[in-house]
C-alpha cells in the first residue's frame, strides 16, 4: 500500500477529485494549508498598502491506495493539478505499513 500526499493549488481540487474518482478512489482527506517553496510568496495591495505574503494558501490531499494503482493516482494528480506555472505543488509517496478501518476492524487493502 502507498500513502500519497499532494500539495496543490485550491483551484485544481475539483479536477483532481474527479480524476481520482474516475480511477475508483472512494476516499481522501483534504486540508487547507499554507506554505512556500521556490515561489517564495507574493505581494498584495490592501487599502493602498503593499503587503508581502510569505505563506501561500494551498490544499493538502491525502489518499491511501493499493500498490497496483499508486502510479495511476500519482499520474492523475500530476496531470490534473498542473497549470504549468510556478506553485503547482508537490506529490510525496510513502510506503504504508498498515491500515485499519475502526468500525469493522478490516485491515490493509480491505480497509482502504
Amino acid at each position: 500500500m502507498k500513502f500519497i500526499v499532494a500539495i496543490i493549488k485550491p483551484s485544481k481540487l475539483d479536477d483532481v477529485r474527479e480524476a481520482l474518482t474516475g480511477l475508483g478512489i472512494t476516499g481522501m482527506t483534504v486540508s487547507e494549508v499554507k506554505g512556500f517553496g521556490r515561489q517564495g510568496g507574493h505581494t498584495e495591495i490592501y487599502r493602498g498598502a503593499e503587503y508581502e505574503i510569505h505563506f501561500v494558501p494551498k490544499l493538502k490531499l491525502e489518499v491511501a491506495v493499493p500498490d497496483n494503482v499508486a502510479e495511476q493516482v500519482v499520474g492523475a494528480i500530476r496531470d490534473h493539478a498542473n497549470t504549468g506555472k510556478i506553485g503547482d505543488g508537490k506529490i510525496f509517496v510513502f510506503d504504508l505499513a498498515q491500515a485499519i478501518r475502526i468500525r469493522t476492524g478490516e485491515t490493509d487493502a480491505e480497509a482502504i
